[in-house]
C-alpha cells in the first residue's frame, strides 16, 4: 500500500483537493450550516463562521500525516466547494477504507457525489493499493444508498441498531462495499 496523503485529483466537473483557511466561507456558506446537509451525519450543523474555521484547523494539522485522506469538493466552473469527500476509517492491516460524504443541499441531484466517490474510489484502489472500500448510511438515507450503488458498491446488509444519531436514536445502517476485483472488472463503467 501507498500512503500518499491528500492529493488533488479531478473529474470532468470537478476538483478534489486539500482545504485552506480561506475555504471557510463557502464551507459555512454552502453545507457547513446547511441542516438538509448534515441530517445524516455525526457532526452537528455549522452554528457560525468559527464552526468552519475550527474544522478545517484540525484538518490541516491531519494532512501532517501521510494517512490522512480528506478532499473539499470544488465545482470546477464556479470554483465553489460545496463539499466534502473523505477516508473516515482506514485499516492498513487489512487493506480497507470506509468513504464518506457531505454535500449542500443546493448540489444534490446533479451526480457530484457520485462523480466524486467514483475519482476516490479509482484513487484508492489504482494509486493507494486498498483492496475493500465500504460505505454505510441511515437506513432512511435512501440517496445515499443510490450513489453507493451508482459508484459500484454492494449492499452487504443491515446493521442492526449499530449507531446513535445526533438526537439519541439508535439507528440502523445499511453497508455497502466494493472489492478491488469487482473494480477492476467493472473499471470502463466507473
Amino acid at each position: 500500500m501507498n500512503n500518499l496523503g491528500t492529493k488533488e485529483l479531478e473529474t470532468e466537473r470537478l476538483i478534489l483537493r486539500k482545504f485552506t483557511l480561506d475555504d471557510a466561507k463557502d464551507m459555512f456558506n454552502n453545507y457547513g450550516s446547511d441542516s438538509d446537509a448534515s441530517k445524516y451525519l455525526v457532526w452537528n450543523t455549522h452554528k457560525n463562521i468559527e464552526d468552519s474555521i475550527s474544522y478545517i484547523k484540525d484538518v490541516l494539522e491531519k494532512y501532517k500525516k501521510d494517512n490522512f485522506y480528506c478532499w473539499g469538493v470544488v465545482l470546477k466552473e464556479t470554483n465553489a466547494l460545496f463539499g466534502a469527500i473523505s477516508v473516515i476509517d482506514l485499516d492498513i492491516k487489512n487493506h480497507t477504507a470506509e468513504v464518506g460524504y457531505c454535500y449542500g443541499s443546493k448540489w444534490w441531484g446533479n451526480g457530484y457525489a457520485t462523480e466524486s466517490f467514483k475519482r476516490v474510489i479509482a484513487f484508492l484502489f489504482d494509486e493507494f493499493g486498498i483492496e475493500t472500500i465500504y460505505a454505510d448510511h441511515y437506513l432512511d438515507n435512501v440517496a445515499s444508498g443510490r450513489v453507493m450503488e451508482k459508484c459500484g458498491l454492494k449492499k452487504e446488509g443491515i446493521l442492526r441498531k449499530r449507531m446513535y444519531d445526533k438526537e439519541g436514536i439508535l439507528n440502523d445502517l445499511v453497508s455497502y462495499s466494493i472489492l478491488k476485483e469487482e473494480y477492476l472488472n467493472e473499471k470502463i463503467k466507473i
